[in-house]
């Protein structure tokens, strides 16, 4: 794995740099009808899959472990992940979005893009490389029929 900051902790990291530039440009704020609604809407639904996509792997009796995708116990193909190979990345994006949101600064996009961009390449292409060389042709058949996000 090229990734040594677990994504949680890098959503941790984001969150603060997204509030930190809110802080030094708040002359950037943008207010819409309905924003309120949208944070709480993409926050829930954000932890929400979090929770699913977590009890899932623990039913499967699989390691969710991000760092360590090798030791991987069952390919867990069904629930969210019939319709997103990588249910916890998005439903991180979710709340990084919905706190974006809140901060009502559009140059948090720039954040909210450039995470996507690295977790995608340093974490989620590697991690796809360790489920096919354990999984196989379940796992190039699985990707075949399920996108990368959504």
């Amino acid at each position: 794995m090229k990734l040594l900051i677990p994504p949680p902790v890098q959503g941790i990291i984001i969150a603060a740099a997204m509030w930190a530039l809110a802080r030094q440009t708040p002359g950037l704020a943008v207010d819409f009808p309905g924003r309120a609604f949208l944070v709480y809407f993409l926050g829930l639904i954000g932890v929400a899959m979090e929770i699913i996509a977590g009890l899932m792997f623990l039913r499967a009796r699989t390691t969710p472990n991000p760092l360590k995708p090798q030791n991987a116990s069952t390919l867990v193909t069904s629930g969210l992940y019939r319709f997103s190979r990588n249910p916890m990345y998005l439903a991180l994006l979710f709340v990084l979005v919905a706190w974006g949101l809140h901060l009502a600064n559009p140059l948090n996009a720039f954040l909210l893009v450039g995470w996507a961009l690295y977790i995608t390449a340093f974490q989620i292409k590697p991690e796809e490389r360790a489920l096919q060389e354990k999984f196989g042709a379940d796992y190039v058949d699985y990707c075949r029929r399920v996108r990368r996000w959504l």
